[in-house]
């Protein structure tokens, strides 16, 4: 098991991820939020993700179903981490914060098909 820290760009908000295997399942999604937000987004177990500092320095966005949870630094509003809505027992994260990796030196990424889940008015 690695684990590996991360932070947003100010550095108020810092966490750590276990990665059983290193950075897996790479992928960027196409619902409305992700597709504006384009970060590259990986997943651990939600007891997998730590909040090391910063807990209060978060702010949280939802809608729609409002089972996805995405959290964002109140100081320069990176994304850090979400709840997955399709795996709730999941915390996606972003790639880009974890300290030490280049996203633009990941190679090909795929894309997950969030605009299609079946939404609730």
């Amino acid at each position: 098991m690695e684990t590996k820290q991360g932070s947003c760009h100010c550095g108020a908000v810092v966490f750590e991820v276990d990665l059983a295997q290193g950075l897996e399942n790479l992928r960027r999604c196409n619902c409305s939020l992700c597709s504006r937000k384009g970060s590259i987004i990986a997943s651990v177990s939600v007891d997998g993700l730590r909040l090391i500092q910063g807990e209060d320095m978060l702010t949280l966005y939802q809608w729609n179903t409002k089972t996805a949870k995405h959290y964002f630094c109140k100081v320069c509003g990176i994304y850090t981490h979400h709840q997955r809505r399709s795996n709730p027992s999941q915390f996606g994260f972003n790639v880009a914060c974890i300290a030490g990796v280049n996203p633009f030196n990941l190679g090909e990424i795929g894309v997950g098909d969030g605009a299609s889940q079946v939404l609730l008015p």
